[in-house]
Parts: C-alpha cells; structure tokens; sequence
C-alpha cells in the first residue's frame, strides 16, 4: 500500500482506538518504515559535527557506550540515536564529519546537521568568544539543501551500485523523517533582556525563524516533521548550584523559576506555529513532542525513577571556587585537578551540568517515542500519517 494513501486519518477515530498498555502507539495505525533520518539542532542531538569542525571532543565523553569519545555531549547515546535504534536504522553521521567512525561515513539512511552551542538565530560573537556554534539553523538548513542536491548528482551519475551503496536514494527525501530540536541556547542567551522584549519580539522571533526553516524543509521535498519543544533549562545544575538564588526563585523541584518560565513561553508559542503549519502545508505531517514535559517529570521523579536526586552531575567539579570542566585539567592554588567522572554515570541525570547522561537520554526518548508526549498521540514509527488540530 503506498504511504500516500495511508496519511490520512480522523482525529475521532484515534480517540477511539485501544491504545496499547504503558504505551500511547495507536494500534492499527500502520509503521511508517522511514529510511532515513535528518537532524537538525544543537548539543542534545549533535552526533559529531562540532566535534569535527573545531576541537575533537576528549575522555570521558563516550565512556559508557562507545568507551570513546564519539562527538557526543554525554557519557553515550543521545535520543537520536535512540530514536535511530527504534526505528531500525543506523546512528547517523554527522554531515561535516568526512571520516566518521569505526565504518567510515555512509549517509545511506540519512544524516545530521546538529552542532554543539548551535542557535536559532544568527550568533553575533564567534565560537571562540562565546561557545556558540557558527553554524546556526539557517546554515543547517544551507548544509542540507547543498547535501541533497549533490548527492543527488552524484548518484544519479553513479555507474556502479558500490559507488551508491553510501548515498541517500533520491527517492527517500519525501519518506523520510525529519527531526528539529533547538532553540534552547537562543532562550538561555536571551535572559538577560528585558522580560517585555522576550515576549513581544524575541521569542515570536525565534518560533518564526523555525516555522520558516520547516517550510523551506517542506518545499524541498521534506513532508514528516518531528519536532521538539526546549527542555526545563533552569533545572540544569550549572545554573542552579554555584549561583546564588534568593528566596522565592527556586520551585519545588529546585529549579529556576523564571528561566523556566521563558522555555515555556516559546514552547507555548511553537506549539501555535506547529499547528499552524498543519493547515499552511497540507502534504506535512508535523507532531509537536513535549520534550519539557518529559524532563521535567524525569527531574521531578528523579529518586523514584532510580536516579540520584538532581542538582548533582557525573563529570566535572567545583574545587575551592575553581570550575573543572568534564574531561579538561586546571590549577587549582598551583595543583593540577582533573575534571573526571562519577563512578556510576547511569545513576545521574546530569552528565557534565549541561547536558544529559545516556541513562536519563534513554528514558525521555522512551517517554517521546511511543507518542505519550506527542500533541496528537502519534508514535515516532507512526508519524508520517496526518493529524489535524491540535
């Protein structure tokens, strides 16, 4: 049966259905078997790009999977690669990693365009100044209209199957998924604006930047999008244990209120743009996933769900006022500290006060893969197929 003819379902019909136990998936509703993946956001999905365009990411990043530093801001896998796991389709390589790892590079089944301290919006200092990725969405967005279209060329030219057996097939750009996750280092270097500009024109501009690349997505062929809303970021240890919090600016989980606040102002305004893209790209099938939610619950549960209790974090330490970075040296009153791992990382959510560790990645792409946290209930294996509304 072609996936055309299967894209289309009633919203009625979906409440109906018998969901399955400890899991939202619709039961009936075909897989949609995508053959490939294309990513695109920051450190929380980044498979090696900044990595290989800067400095190479070093010990104990990848200890607990790769048992390497494999380019990835954890101690092991990502939700992508997760999600790549799920679906049955290898990890993806990064678009500007020209080596790759054990294997070499294939972008048979797709390829990511993520960067580490990559934005929404246009950096204004560089990567040395500020840690901010040059290679912001519209970029990505760039990398993957020059990939397309050369990969095209050259596979259409290929004379031999050997020379295509590592390039995309043309015809696998409408059937493949296509997955947004960014906009959280924008919010966090908008904080120190003014409240009233972050609601009137900071955050709307964001959401558009991003319901722009979308539809630019869309008009190239791209027709099912998963898209991610921003995390709770004023629960990340790095903001929260070394900066003092009067009174009143901590909630009950002991996260930053206002910061927060702001992730859920552009989340509410994404989750807008998301189901207005349903009626402006009539071919799309687009899913809103509650990534904040996910989180959230995870931070909030931590003790329960068999994780040390947040704000503490595996990698990195504090000495006598002295930040040591996961996996870098400094003096500290002239001796030399090391910023080494905690014994268990699967026990923290945190890996280096910024990012995740795998344990925790794993069990938020369990919470968004079976569609609990998704607008429209629509598993990540369902997702080519239509919803409507919100």
């Amino acid at each position: 049966m072609r996936m055309e003819a299967l894209r289309v379902f009633s919203v009625g019909i979906l409440v109906g259905w018998v969901l399955g136990v400890g899991a939202t998936e619709v039961i009936g509703l075909p897989s949609c078997h995508f053959p490939a993946i294309y990513n695109f956001g920051d450190s929380n999905s980044d498979t090696g790009g900044m990595s290989a365009a800067f400095y190479q990411m070093v010990w104990p990043f990848g200890e607990s999977f790769f048992h390497e530093a494999a380019g990835r801001s954890s101690d092991g896998r990502l939700m992508v690669d997760f999600i790549a796991e799920h679906l049955k389709l290898p990890y993806l390589n990064a678009y500007l990693d020209s080596i790759g790892g054990k294997f070499g590079v294939s972008f048979r089944h797709g390829a990511n365009f993520a960067t580490g301290g990559a934005t929404i919006l246009r950096p204004n200092k560089t990567v040395f100044e500020s840690g901010v990725s040059p290679f912001y969405l519209d970029v990505q967005i760039a990398h993957f209209d020059q990939f397309k279209a050369r990969t095209n060329s050259l596979y259409n030219h290929a004379k031999l199957a050997s020379r295509r057996r590592k390039l995309p097939r043309p015809e696998d750009f409408p059937k493949a998924l296509y997955i947004l996750d960014i906009g959280q280092n924008d919010i966090s270097a908008g904080l120190s604006k003014p409240e009233e500009e972050l609601q009137a024109a900071y955050i709307p501009e964001l959401v558009n930047k991003l319901s722009a690349a979308v539809q630019h997505l869309y008009e190239q062929g791209g027709r099912t999008f998963w898209i991610h809303n921003t995390g709770p970021f004023g629960c990340m240890p790095v903001s929260i244990l070394y900066a003092p919090n009067p009174p009143g600016t901590l909630d009950n989980c002991g996260c930053l209120k206002y910061s927060n606040g702001i992730a859920m102002e552009f989340n509410k305004l994404l989750k807008k743009a998301v189901i207005k893209l349903r009626g402006d790209l009539p071919q799309a099938s687009l899913t809103y996933v509650d990534i904040y939610a996910a989180k959230y619950e995870l931070i909030r549960d931590a003790k329960r769900q068999g994780f040390i209790e947040p704000p503490e974090k595996c990698c990195g330490k504090r000495v006598k006022g002295v930040d040591v970075h996961c996996g870098e040296k400094a003096s500290v009153n002239g001796t030399e500290v090391y910023g080494d791992s905690c014994e268990n990382p699967s026990s923290y959510i945190s890996w280096d006060g910024v990012h995740y560790t795998e344990a925790a990645n794993h069990w938020v792409a369990n919470r968004i893969i079976k569609g609990s946290m998704s607008d429209n209930s629509l598993s990540i294996a369902q997702a080519c197929h239509m919803s409507q509304g919100s």
